[in-house]
């Protein structure tokens, strides 16, 4: 065990010094470096969302150039965390404008008849996000960002409070309340 937390703190370390490495110098092959060690991780969570190597592939190479310029504004502690978080979001995002702009394909979503074609478009995500989006809006402001630091940026109860200011106690209440309340707002709106 001490060998891996070991190995976890030389890895924080290096990545540490890379990522300092390209904010100084604004050096590509330190960054390229840096990412390629997760690389495969971004991948498997493309994959995990578009479910389309292509699409995954081209996500990976999408998130570099993403990178080039986050990197340089963010002051990142732990890179892989980031990264997920960082991927995660490209991911929903990438779904939520596919979801506004849909391609068609003639086999799959075209039934003729007659006089016209009827369009099949599934909309059922893009009204969760815009139900979800709605019901964070509902929330309290300390709520709303105590849920948003916990859930969406994967911050820990001590990073929200640290974040945030507000005692630790009172985010984990934050977060335990602004969670029910989107349930309630949720299960409220989607009946209507």
């Amino acid at each position: 065990m001490k060998f891996i937390k070991n190995t976890t703190k030389i890895n924080q370390h290096d990545d540490s010094e890379l990522i300092a490495a390209y904010q100084k110098s604004g050096d590509l092959e330190a960054l390229g470096s840096l990412y390629n060690k997760y690389m495969h991780l971004v991948f498997g969570v493309c994959f995990n969302y578009f479910k389309d190597e292509e699409q995954s592939k081209d996500a990976v190479m999408q998130i570099f150039e993403e990178l080039v310029l986050k990197l340089k504004l963010h002051q990142v502690q732990n890179f892989k965390s980031w990264l997920h978080v960082l991927t995660r979001n490209h991911c929903l995002m990438a779904l939520r404008k596919s979801a506004k702009n849909p391609t068609v394909t003639l086999e799959d979503n075209f039934v003729e008849n007659e006089d016209f074609v009827h369009l099949a478009i599934d909309d059922a995500k893009e009204t969760q996000l815009t139900l979800m989006e709605k019901c964070m809006e509902t929330l309290s402001e300390e709520q709303r960002k105590s849920v948003e630091l916990f859930y969406l940026q994967e911050k820990c109860y001590k990073e929200v409070a640290d974040i945030t200011g507000y005692d630790m106690l009172k985010v984990k209440s934050y977060i335990q309340n602004g969670k029910r309340n989107l349930k309630i707002c949720i299960e409220k709106n989607s009946e209507l």
